[in-house]
């Protein structure tokens, strides 16, 4: 299981504050020796910790201003062929096997409605794909936020 200790939290902050910094000006920064800070963010890329850049991107950047939350559900003999299925198609950014009365919960991003219409048809086409029933986003109003969680585990070690 991965875990993040309070020196991997600070680094992060830090990486937060000054996402271009150098190893050796996040070393001075906090106080740590360079080799420390380049093996431990090597092991937090290696271990899936830290995610790709292409996370922080904004979708609305390169025309998918709108967002939307399907509640999909699976046929269950064909749910390896529908999680797969869902895999494939690029709009779909997010997805979460669920529990309730859907499935899967999937965000995805579309250019407009007319768009949106089209990625739920094709989602719908996927083999074991049920029924889909959408919510559009109208505003954003907590985006992820993980700061407050890393300054929580930068101060345990104080503990």
């Amino acid at each position: 299981m991965k875990h993040i200790d309070a020196v991997d939290a600070r680094i992060l902050l830090a990486l937060d504050d000054q996402p271009d910094a150098t190893v050796l000006a996040l070393s001075r920064t906090l106080g740590l020796a360079r080799n420390t800070v380049h093996a431990r963010l090597r092991r937090l890329t290696e271990d899936g910790t830290l995610k790709e850049f292409s996370r922080r991107l904004d979708p609305a950047a390169f025309g998918y201003t709108l967002t939307a939350f399907m509640s999909l559900s699976v046929r269950q003999t064909d749910a390896s062929a529908a999680l797969e299925g869902i895999r494939l198609v690029p709009e779909v950014i997010e997805a979460h096997s669920t529990t309730g009365d859907a499935d899967l919960l999937a965000k995805v991003v579309a250019r407009d409605t007319q768009d949106l219409h089209r990625i739920t048809s094709e989602i719908l086409e996927i083999d074991g794909m049920v029924r889909a029933s959408t919510v559009i986003s109208l505003l954003e109003v907590a985006p992820v936020r993980l700061t407050a969680l890393l300054e929580i585990a930068a101060r345990e070690a104080g503990r």
